[in-house]
């Protein structure tokens, strides 16, 4: 299994190419090319030579030994009643789209939107993700939903949002089954939606579920912080790929435990990080090691 983590807050910091230098160096094995910064209209991904500066930091990897597994586009992907918002990230997420597909990242997130109404909004997103598919087929590139959360502004808590449920994510993914798009698990935002990640791991199955987010919380805030750090169950977790023999990459989207150390030790924390996802990744190898020699007895 493949080692990958974001390149957000190291691009934000030292710029694309150095992110993906240092990603390199720590160890990991792949990228997830972050996207955000695409709604700053001066950045280099929106100028007249944005391919040729794509292809560079494809370059940059394949010279660093790593490759770009997926993407993250841009969010929030809408919002209600702002036709001009809206109007211009449509045209960041295909530009998203095309991008990924310059870098070679097989898949890319795109978050679904959330409306009040379930049935309104299943609809609202069958027809926006759809309009994704001929760019998808142009650029070689696979669109992936991921669970969300929502913010009870009222009463201040997170709420169950689209696709919280495995159900939910399933009839999702099976409803637009197209071949072009997937599920990515965001292991995190189970947990603050009181669902168990080892739970919706098995019920999506091997065959809708190909890429994650990994990161821990505390069930109460979206902390994007290492595993081990919080209170999400990792051994279940663990147990939950190997049984469906997930055959995706383990992504981390943890950069908010980056946040808390100066510059001079972002090299070392990039490894320790590193590190965390190589024992997760032993943990899942030992669970399938064990039902390997079960199964043989």
């Amino acid at each position: 299994m493949l080692l990958s983590t974001q390149t957000d807050y190291f691009a934000r910091i030292y710029g694309d190419k150095k992110a993906v230098q240092m990603i390199s160096e720590a160890g990991f094995d792949a990228i997830d090319f972050s996207m955000f910064q695409l709604t700053d209209e001066h950045h280099p991904l929106n100028g007249p030579d944005y391919d040729k500066y794509a292809l560079s930091l494809r370059q940059t990897a394949q010279e660093c030994g790593v490759i770009f597994n997926q993407a993250h586009a841009p969010f929030p992907s809408y919002r209600e009643n702002d036709q001009q918002y809206n109007s211009r990230m449509f045209s960041l997420l295909v530009h998203s789209i095309e991008i990924a597909g310059i870098l070679g990242a097989k898949t890319i997130i795109v978050h679904p939107v959330y409306l009040p109404d379930a049935s309104a909004a299943k609809q609202f997103n069958m027809d926006f993700y759809g309009r994704f598919k001929p760019y998808c087929k142009q650029y070689n590139v696979i669109v992936a939903l991921e669970n969300m959360w929502n913010w009870d502004e009222t009463n201040r808590r997170i709420l169950p949002g689209i696709c919280s449920s495995a159900a939910e994510f399933a009839e999702y993914v099976d409803a637009l089954n197209s071949g072009y798009f997937t599920a990515c698990l965001d292991l995190g935002h189970c947990s603050l939606v009181g669902e168990s990640a080892a739970d919706m791991i098995r019920e999506l199955g091997c065959e809708r579920l190909t890429a994650l987010h990994v990161h821990d919380n505390d069930g109460k805030q979206d902390l994007h912080t290492m595993p081990f750090f919080r209170n999400m169950d990792w051994q279940s977790i663990a147990e939950a790929l190997a049984d469906i023999e997930y055959s995706g990459e383990l992504t981390l989207e943890a950069d908010n435990f980056l946040r808390t150390f100066p510059k001079e030790l972002l090299p070392s924390a990039a490894r320790f990080m590193h590190d965390i996802g190589r024992c997760l990744i032993g943990m899942i190898d030992k669970v399938k090691t064990q039902k390997a020699v079960i199964h043989e007895q």
